[in-house]
């Protein structure tokens, strides 16, 4: 459902279209601010990420932007200084038409690895573009930035008397760092560059950095935060709490849409010494193509969730007889389980969501991560990707 004009945030404004990047749907969004905004953004480690990624960070060391460009179906990625020069022609295209100074605009890209923009339509495409952005429609914008997704990916939240709008893409080639997608939040609220950043990369960290569908990570991945300020100061608990949701929310959706996938993976790591040995152990079971593939097959194979805890070979505190391995409300270790309770587990491993918990106990630290099963539907998605 598209968002109402009570609930978008103040000053932003979309220009959305086909610009024959791949096909016939919308592979190119603009979002522009009013004014200039305090803004943030986390990118993909990748030693290959592309110009989108190299020139958005440099974009960014200023703490401000006032717009963002996406074009989807094509990366730009691989292509030498030839695909540096095409990103930065984008960038002073869109700048010449809104007056915006290139350095103030965000170019985020996705889509198949190796391939050149097709110039020539981006740069008859974007003729008029300042004349043509239109009251923001988030909606479309979330759906004008998709690639392999089924359905766009939005969440909102309201605090005080600002708005919180996200939009995200992203169903395969998912794993840190960061979580191999594209995702972008506005906002009109007020918040220093400072406290910002702390709130955003903290959330990104527990969000889409705990997400993975493949293990593969994009030379692309991006996300992005602009704040304009013209709802005025808000409460900045608050904001972080929203900006938790919001993240979570599309997390959750691009689980439930990865490629191929039939069931959410959620999986629960407490009583470790640290949050960072949780969310090893947590990833190390999301990320494992048997107990994956025993979710999607609902096989109360528990043992698979075991072999992967016992994969993390350098957290040598981790003591197996110590180790509680739960599925929803059934403890499978240690336990000796009963027909009735394979049973149980097999229903457990049938619905659209499954909740793997473990108990390290052995500390006071947690994690929770999200993936998907693996079915046949992600190879038979994957195996003819570029063509």
């Amino acid at each position: 459902m598209p968002l109402t004009i009570s609930s978008t945030p103040q000053g932003f404004s979309t220009f959305i279209t086909n610009l024959g990047i791949r096909d016939t749907t919308d592979d190119f969004v603009f979002i522009k601010s009013s004014v200039p905004c305090v803004a943030d953004g986390v990118f993909t480690k990748s030693l290959f990420a592309g110009p989108s990624v190299t020139i958005s960070r440099d974009n960014l060391k200023d703490s401000q932007a006032q717009g963002i460009v996406v074009i989807s179906k094509n990366a730009n990625v691989a292509n030498g200084s030839v695909g540096i020069a095409d990103a930065q022609e984008v960038l002073q295209l869109v700048a010449t038409e809104t007056g915006i100074a290139a350095h103030n605009i965000v170019i985020a890209s996705t889509g198949v690895i190796g391939r050149r923009y097709p110039i020539e339509k981006i740069r008859a495409g974007l003729l008029g573009l300042g004349k043509k952005l239109t009251d923001a429609d988030f909606h479309a914008a979330a759906r004008g930035i998709m690639t392999t997704d089924t359905v766009a990916k939005l969440a909102t939240r309201q605090i005080g008397n600002a708005k919180l709008v996200g939009i995200a893409k992203g169903v395969g080639m998912i794993e840190p760092n960061m979580a191999t997608l594209l995702t972008f939040f506005f906002t009109d609220a007020a918040i220093s560059a400072n406290n910002l950043r702390s709130i955003f990369r903290s959330t990104i960290d527990k969000t889409f950095n705990c997400l993975s569908v493949d293990t593969d990570t994009s030379t692309s991945d991006s996300a992005v935060i602009l704040a304009n300020g013209l709802a005025g100061e808000v409460s900045e608990l608050d904001f972080a709490i929203a900006l938790q949701e919001v993240a979570q929310e599309l997390v959750l959706k691009i689980a439930r849409d990865a490629e191929g996938a039939t069931k959410i993976i959620e999986v629960t790591v407490d009583s470790a010494i640290n949050y960072a040995q949780a969310k090893t152990v947590a990833k190390a079971i999301v990320n494992s193509p048997l107990v994956k593939t025993a979710v999607y097959g609902a096989d109360p194979n528990w043992g698979r969730v075991a072999m992967a805890i016992g994969k993390c070979e350098n957290e040598q505190q981790i003591n197996p007889e110590r180790v509680v391995i739960s599925f929803d409300n059934v403890k499978v270790y240690p336990s000796s389980l009963t027909e009735e309770n394979l049973e149980q587990l097999r229903q457990i491993m049938s619905k659209d969501k499954v909740d793997i918990h473990v108990s390290l106990n052995i500390g006071d630290a947690s994690a929770t991560v999200w993936g998907c099963d693996l079915s046949e539907g992600y190879i038979e998605i994957n195996g003819k990707y570029s063509t």
